[in-house]
């Protein structure tokens, strides 16, 4: 029965292929769904037309192979596919006034659910379907990992809004006896809550590996600092 299913949606009827652009439809929401959840630039709605827009074209391209007499160059459709999605995802990407880089996986996700969206329409179910739960695996099993690994790495930038009042010096003073190498310390355009303060970039490489909620706590607790984000 199972077996009969999946021959029919991976054949080239007219109603596998429109089940096939709901499923892909379907799966590109749930991408978008987990994006948005962490208030990302793009969710549910840009993920479902990404992957249906996609999974159009490959059906378009399935449609066009067996055309008789045809001889247009067939795979010129899912790479136009993935060009097109390139300026999508680019679209995603922010630099930050303090030189953060956001959006990227963004981009990426948006990228492969376009993947996912041309084995779907294609009628590749099972590659379809392995990529959707593959995307889910590394959106939220994967990210969480990263993070803690990052959470606990030797190295950390900081964003930081210090007193204009020899509160650099003090701060170089500071992190040289805790045993921190300053990598590269940069002024930074950005405007600061006070109007006391300049703010600052910072690379630190640690001593030792050491949390890094911890090394902005010691840093928080200094007088002549007033705020600091790790970037």
């Amino acid at each position: 029965m199972m077996d009969n299913m999946i021959q029919f949606l991976e054949g080239t009827n007219d109603i596998a292929v429109v089940l096939r652009l709901f499923i892909a439809t379907i799966l590109g929401s749930l991408v978008g769904w987990e994006r948005i959840a962490r208030h990302h630039n793009a969710g549910i709605k840009t993920f479902a037309l990404v992957s249906l827009g996609s999974a159009v074209a490959a059906a378009l391209n399935v449609y066009f192979a067996m055309m008789p007499g045809l001889n247009a160059d067939v795979s010129r459709i899912p790479a136009g596919v993935v060009s097109g999605i390139g300026f999508l995802g680019a679209g995603t990407i922010l630099v930050t006034g303090r030189k953060q880089i956001r959006g990227l996986s963004t981009a990426a996700s948006l990228w492969v659910t376009a993947c996912m969206g041309m084995a779907i329409g294609g009628g590749y179910l099972v590659v379809g379907v392995a990529g959707f739960l593959l995307i889910a695996f590394t959106n939220l099993v994967l990210m969480h990992f990263s993070k803690r690994v990052e959470a606990h790495s030797q190295f950390i930038s900081l964003y930081v809004e210090i007193n204009k009042n020899h509160g650099v010096n003090k701060l170089n003073k500071y992190l040289n006896e805790q045993g921190f190498t300053v990598i590269t310390m940069n002024k930074s355009k950005e405007k600061t809550i006070m109007d006391s303060d300049t703010a600052l970039i910072i690379e630190l490489e640690l001593d030792k590996k050491r949390s890094h909620i911890e090394i902005i706590q010691l840093l928080t607790g200094l007088d002549y600092i007033n705020y600091v984000e790790e970037i």
